[in-house]
């Protein structure tokens, strides 16, 4: 009973123990800052970034949107593990034509697994420079912006709309069969009472397979 007694104990102290061990955090440096901000991110927004990533330990780079992805900024969505945590943290409140230099330590990164070029318990480095923000797929104010007429609830007619919109503003070719397949299977998922319309409750509820 003693040793148990005692093995309790030890273990209230370590839960304990490790509760005072604080989260490491991203040092936040701010190179560029534009005169107007109309706009913060904020969680749940999608935002669009150039990046180049270095190695604290030699300075090497491991990745450079400028060089590596032909030339084109990356897409992904603030604060829902996109991407690494120390992005999530180091993004917030930021302005489009911002440039921030984030320092994240390896926790808050990728860890003692490490990825690729990156070894693991690697703090790293990265400059990062805003160029678009967008809301995210589940915002009210983008459902507000696909409903059209104002009833809180999404016909597929505004849906349909909403995706060839969508489409020809990133120049793509606009296929009324593909558009087709697509709305039918947003409704299939979304539609859970299945009356033909996606409510607002419908559209910001995040399911399990998103």
């Amino acid at each position: 009973m003693m040793m148990a007694a005692l093995l309790a104990a030890a273990a209230l102290l370590a839960c304990a123990g490790a509760a005072l061990i604080p989260e490491p955090e991203v040092q936040i440096q701010v190179l560029e800052k534009p005169f107007l901000c109309k706009r913060k991110t904020k969680y749940g927004d999608m935002l669009l970034v150039h990046f180049e990533g270095f190695l604290q330990s030699n300075g090497t780079r491991f990745h450079s949107t400028y060089v590596d992805n032909n030339g084109q900024p990356v897409w992904f969505t603030l604060g829902i593990r996109e991407v690494i945590k120390g992005w999530d943290k180091g993004l917030k409140d930021m302005c489009v034509g911002e440039k921030r230099k984030i320092t994240v330590p390896s926790a808050l990164a990728y860890g003692k697994e490490g990825k690729g070029k990156i070894p693991p318990d690697s703090t790293l480095i990265f400059d990062i420079k805003l160029m678009e923000i967008r809301n995210g797929p589940r915002s009210h104010e983008s459902f507000q912006e696909m409903d059209l007429n104002d009833d809180w609830k999404l016909s597929k007619e505004e849906v349909r709309a909403y995706l060839k919109a969508e489409f020809e503003k990133h120049g793509s070719t606009v296929n009324e069969s593909d558009h087709e397949v697509l709305l039918e299977s947003i409704f299939e998922k979304e539609d859970e009472d299945s009356d033909g319309y996606i409510s607002a409750r419908e559209f910001t509820y995040v399911h399990d397979e998103l």
